[in-house]
């Protein structure tokens, strides 16, 4: 399963890679300034970070673990993202 945000932001790769590191300290983590990826125990989150948007992509084995991370990723996007209030809106994507 699957959730989707893009959110609209000039500062996508930075917030993307603070949040990369913030979370290298724990957990199994890859970036640069356009793509990153997260690797929780139960979920991997992907980021692609373009001058207008930073897309989020989260991919869990069940619903449940999905909808614990959506609002994880979003809290820490909105505490790196301080100056800015970010619309995060997750939806859904088809099973594959």
């Amino acid at each position: 399963m699957q959730a989707q945000a893009t959110i609209a932001t000039t500062q996508g790769s930075k917030y993307m890679q603070q949040l990369c590191k913030h979370w290298s300290h724990k957990l199994e983590t890859e970036f640069d300034a356009t793509k990153g990826r997260v690797q929780f125990s139960n979920a991997a989150v992907h980021f692609t970070a373009t001058p207008e948007a930073l897309t989020a992509v989260i991919a869990a084995g069940d619903a449940a673990v999905l909808d614990r991370m959506q609002p994880v990723v979003a809290e820490h996007l909105q505490r790196f993202a301080f100056r800015e209030q970010l619309a995060i809106d997750w939806a859904r994507l088809p099973d594959a």
